[in-house]
């Protein structure tokens, strides 16, 4: 698959050839669902808690006499059928993390590069340079080009100049190659991705 590169002016900068095995795959809908889930999940605190029965503050003296009272015979205050008393089985902190296969966390990415390559929605770049870390530069480059949600991944590191102009920038990510994920690809409406990333992406999911 060929592609046109562009420079952050919109000007042409040739033509990069691209990887069918990574970026012109039948796109999944069942395999990109495992790889978000699996995200998601794994992202989830999974500090909720609840107060159980013997976790609440209250006094352990029994409420009344065993018999006599007509009522049903109860001990603690604490109970889950008091006001202010215990949750019965309420959620306790935990993780909510699941494995998956590495293979299949590999293919969810190459399906979420293709799928963005089969919507027209992938863009290559040059380089993703700035001489001054200036944000009004980018925030009208970015607005010439026509991104709205834009993901940007980069090569191994993120020029910093570009990463502090598109820090205040509402709606514009940028990413190293090691970070792209599917979540954050499907997440964004455009994928912008410089030569250096394609090399990256391509050597790490070969």
């Amino acid at each position: 698959m060929k592609l046109d590169v562009i420079k952050l002016d919109a000007g042409k900068a040739g033509e990069v050839d691209l990887n069918d095995a990574i970026f012109g795959l039948e796109p999944r809908a069942d395999l990109l669902h495992r790889v978000v889930r699996w995200q998601r999940a794994k992202a989830q605190a999974g500090t909720h808690a609840t107060l159980g029965k013997s976790d609440v503050s209250y006094s352990t003296k029994k409420i009344y006499r065993q018999k006599g009272t007509g009522g049903a015979r109860h001990g603690s205050k604490k109970a889950p059928i008091f006001r202010k008393g215990g949750v019965y089985k309420g959620p306790t902190p935990r993780s909510h993390a699941f494995d998956l296969p590495k293979k299949v966390r590999a293919l969810g990415l190459k399906h979420a590069l293709s799928a963005k390559a089969a919507a027209g929605k992938l863009v290559i770049l040059d380089a993703a340079d700035l001489a001054e870390a200036k944000t009004a530069m980018l925030a009208k480059a970015v607005n010439d080009l026509g991104w709205k949600k834009v993901l940007i991944i980069d090569g191994a590191s993120v020029n910093e100049n570009f990463a502090a102009a598109a820090r205040n920038l509402d709606g514009v990510d940028i990413l190293p190659s090691m970070g792209a994920n599917v979540y954050d690809i499907l997440k964004r409406e455009t994928l912008v991705i410089t030569k250096a990333g394609v090399e990256a992406l391509e050597a790490r999911l070969a």
